[in-house]
């Protein structure tokens, strides 16, 4: 006879397959990490039940993955860490996500409650939850086996509802091999239904938007990166064609429409944000990006803005709104669609003409500059061929990151497709470079073009090692002008140390992925670039191209040379 403890034994599970069934329940099947104490047996029972586990050389760059994945895909990316140290290592990236309203969720192991609340020094001893709670929209601990069910549900709900952002789930090693009957297991897990409901305005502020959008004489639509997260691409495209609006995306909604649309502004920025009248915003929020809706960028006549937001907090944050529409970007464009009909006035073609005057004007004067052959190179000629490389693979992803890198291939490259362009969002964070385009191509499957400057490229530069290990279709393009903005300057004191911002002279990046088996090349003109460029996509294997930019290009801070404090001195 078999005995009935036997049998009872057999029917347990535990912590580790009840949180690995808890996400696959809900679809979340990739996981970013760096294994260790307590999660790397976690990590290997994920892999084995068919999940996909992608381990990190540092928990920072897991994080950034997994915000990005939340961005593309509108599902929480999941960012798996060990305590403490690595916990810490994951926070910048989960405040990264927060701020950026990308969809997370960040597990740590922790140390055991009872130790640390006494404060008896546990291994790693640290009380994470209180440390996350500012960080993130939502942090939860879970305590008992019975609730890990509850737990991811709630984490995915927080992490996807309304403004989505980064979530903190609190394991502590003890729950992990904790056990119970299989059959009460299943039944505490808990599928989400309708994590992100629809949230529909009020008719009453859409026809408020509407009647000022209609009294406008220079109106502008401006686009953000939350538009491109809503995956609302077919209804921004029926506003601004039926409309007839002129429309500036921000960075990350570059690619809704092409930006060689006929109504794109991005080439007349500066005249639009300064002469329109009406400003209908759409998942951008009016920030330092946006010069805060004041000073010289908007100009002096006074403008009345529309702003669509799921967030009524957001509404008069830097300027009055004059027509608020609270709900999801789909449902608020779908409803002032409704409104447009056959009776609905095109702007005054003496804007339009304007605009597109402009635009043709800035353009025709960058193309020489785009086309020069220096060697070594400067930021537009060697951004004018990569210009072509996305022109010719308009599905592929470019990450972008840096000062004058960042600001220059954000103006210079087309986007021709949503959701194309990754870069370091609001709060500029440099280091997502890797991490992002490792999410990009695992999520997507789409090939991936970094561009990176050399300076931001360092914070992330170990994943290399991680791409060329999961044979990933990731080119690396390193803008090398030795140093944080340009490799020129000097030592006042004359010392024996290099000047703050200067790196070693002719530095080769692309000996580092030699190392991991990837290719590395070397290049100074904009004809050698295009060419390894063009090979690497083609050939869908990891590489990295050290391309040799003048030391001397480039200018302090990028364009936001405004920001950065300088010593005033007296006389």
């Amino acid at each position: 006879m078999t005995d009935a403890n036997e049998n009872e034994q057999e029917n347990l599970t535990d912590g580790f397959n009840l949180v690995i069934d808890a996400l696959k329940l809900n679809d979340i099947n990739t996981i970013y990490n760096v294994p260790g104490i307590p999660i790397t047996d976690l990590g290997r029972m994920m892999q084995a039940s068919g999940m996909r586990v992608l381990s990190f050389r540092h928990e920072q760059n897991a994080g950034y993955a997994a915000a990005t994945a939340g961005f593309l895909t509108k599902k929480p990316g999941v960012c798996m860490t060990v305590s403490a140290p690595g916990f810490l290592n994951g926070l910048t990236a989960l405040a990264h996500a927060t701020t950026n309203c990308f969809p997370m969720i960040m597990i740590s192991g922790s140390s055991e409650r009872e130790i640390v609340d006494l404060q008896q020094g546990d291994y790693e001893e640290m009380d994470q939850l209180a440390i996350a709670k500012p960080l993130c929209k939502a942090a939860y601990r879970i305590l008992n086996v019975e609730d890990i069910g509850i737990g991811i549900a709630r984490a995915i709900r927080a992490a996807v509802s309304g403004r989505p952002g980064g979530v903190y789930l609190d394991m502590p090693a003890k729950l992990l091999p904790q056990v119970m009957n299989d059959k009460e297991g299943g039944k505490s897990l808990v599928k989400v239904i309708d994590a992100a409901p629809k949230q529909i305005p009020s008719q009453e502020s859409i026809e408020r938007a509407c009647e000022i959008l209609r009294s406008a004489e220079k109106p502008l639509i401006i686009i953000g990166k939350g538009a491109a997260y809503s995956q609302s691409d077919v209804e921004i495209k029926e506003l601004i064609e039926k409309t007839g609006i002129p429309y500036l995306p921000m960075s990350m909604a570059k690619g809704i429409l092409p930006d060689v649309h006929p109504q794109s502004a991005s080439a007349a920025r500066s005249l639009v944000l300064k002469e329109a009248d009406v400003v209908l915003v759409i998942g951008a929020r009016i920030n330092w990006l946006l010069s805060h809706g004041k000073g010289k960028t908007w100009g002096e006549n006074d403008k009345k803005f529309i702003q669509i937001d799921i967030d009524p907090k957001e509404i008069d944050s830097n300027v009055p709104i004059a027509a608020p529409v609270i709900g999801d970007i789909q449902s608020c464009i779908n409803a002032i669609l409704e409104k447009i009909d056959h009776t609905w006035v095109q702007p005054p073609a003496e804007w339009t003409n304007s605009i597109r005057e402009k635009v043709e004007t800035n353009i025709a004067r960058m193309a020489p500059r785009l086309e020069n052959q220096n060697n070594p190179m400067d930021f537009h000629g060697a951004l004018g061929v990569l210009r072509d490389v996305i022109k010719e693979r308009p599905e592929a992803i470019l990450v972008n990151e840096g000062a004058n890198t960042l600001d220059f291939t954000r103006s210079i490259i087309d986007m021709y497709q949503p959701r194309k362009r990754i870069d370091v969002g609001t709060w500029g964070v440099m280091g997502i470079g890797m991490g992002s385009a490792i999410a990009a191509t695992v999520e997507t499957g789409n090939p991936v073009l970094a561009i990176e400057g050399d300076s931001a490229f360092g914070f992330s530069a170990m994943e290399i090692e991680t791409i060329c290990r999961y044979n990933l279709p990731v080119c690396v393009v390193v803008f090398n002008n030795g140093g944080i903005y340009r490799g020129i300057d000097v030592n006042p004191t004359e010392g024996e140390d290099v000047a703050t911002t200067v790196f070693v002279k002719d530095s080769r990046y692309d000996k580092l992925i030699e190392a991991f088996g990837g290719l590395g090349v070397n290049v100074s003109s904009p004809t050698e670039l295009k060419s390894a460029v063009d090979e690497a996509m083609n050939s869908g294997s990891p590489t990295l191209i050290n391309a040799a930019i003048d030391s001397s290009a480039g200018t302090e801070s990028g364009r936001i040379g405004n920001l950065n404090p300088q010593r005033q001195m007296k006389k």
